[in-house]
């Protein structure tokens, strides 16, 4: 354990509540146990029990360690309506332990009432200048590059996302052109993924952040429609993923606040979820009726050990975690 580094760790962490206590955030310090959880198929959750004293009319009660805060932090922001930030542990499973992965990591989430995803851009624009400057790292002090996924996917995979996305065999073939080779029978989300992870997403290796922009919304999430003059449908979402190096720091929505949509959302994604996780949790399907009286708002969910690695110049989370388990 290094103890230099400890240090180096606590000052960003102190530095990153300094910049949005100067804001006027309020810190939250919402449960890491929770008895239900968002739903969402492409995590894995740990699961515990908490027991109560032998002779105890109160049956045990299963509870799983949250993936994310937003479950708790959503709850505040719906009675509350105000702005807020939070530095907590969070807890995925199912995930391979590597030089960016650990089971039990730390996320700075920060949500900010009336405003939309190109605004929290902006914002984490700001921080990252902030700390840049705190800490003498030039390399984050330019302005952040900007490209869409349909952008990338152009100059990348050399294709129309849009255009191949109308059905799986146009994307399937997409797929095998790039010399992958896809089972069939994959979904359009399925396949987008594939080509994403090879082909795409080990391109954002710029010298400065690269905020990936407007997913397709054909990947599920809870982030609005597009607005922006797009023919209805909309083919995107208003979310942003933030690279440095080829390393995804962060996940930003215009938060949905349709509650139907959120409603639509926990059911299709709880099937998917029985249907295919190991470990199944409790969904709370009276969730979406906070949404009745939820404030336009937009959200920020950062990896903390992965922008510490790269604030220090490391090239593993593990250096920079006082305990890699």
């Amino acid at each position: 354990m290094d103890l230099e580094m400890l240090r180096e760790r606590a000052k960003i962490i102190k530095l990153v509540r300094a910049f949005f206590d100067k804001k006027n955030y309020l810190e939250l310090d919402t449960p890491l146990l929770s008895p239900d959880l968002i739903p969402e198929s492409c995590l894995e959750v740990f699961e515990t029990m908490r027991i109560f004293p032998t002779g105890s009319r109160t049956e045990s009660r299963q509870l799983w360690l949250i993936p994310s805060p937003e479950i708790f932090m959503k709850k505040i922001i719906a009675q509350h309506r105000v702005n807020v930030y939070q530095i907590c542990k969070c807890f995925r499973n199912g995930e391979s332990v590597g030089h960016l992965h650990n089971s039990e990591f730390t996320m700075l989430e920060y949500y900010t009432m009336n405003v939309n995803y190109m605004d929290s851009l902006a914002l984490t624009e700001n921080l990252f200048a902030y700390l840049a400057q705190e800490l003498n790292v030039s390399s984050l002090l330019h302005p952040f590059e900007r490209i869409t996924v349909a952008q990338a996917f152009e100059k990348f995979a050399g294709f129309d996302l849009f255009a191949a996305s109308v059905t799986p065999p146009a994307m399937e073939h997409e797929a095998r052109r790039l010399g992958l080779d896809p089972p069939s029978g994959l979904t359009i989300q399925e396949l987008y993924d594939l080509i994403f992870i090879h082909s795409v997403e080990p391109n954002l290796k710029s010298e400065k952040p690269v905020a990936l922009l407007d997913y397709p919304a054909f990947v599920p999430c809870l982030a609005k429609k597009s607005t922006n003059g797009q023919n209805h449908p909309p083919k995107t979402v208003e979310r942003w993923e933030l690279y440095f190096r080829g390393i995804e720091l962060a996940n930003c929505f215009s938060e949905e606040t349709d509650p139907q949509i959120v409603k639509e959302f926990f059911v299709r994604e709880a099937k998917s979820k029985e249907k295919n996780a190991l470990v199944q949790h409790k969904v709370d399907h009276n969730y979406w009726k906070m949404f009745e009286q939820f404030p336009h708002c937009s959200g920020v969910a950062m990896g903390l050990e992965r922008l510490i690695m790269i604030l220090t110049e490391r090239s593993t989370i593990e250096g920079v975690l006082p305990f890699y388990l």
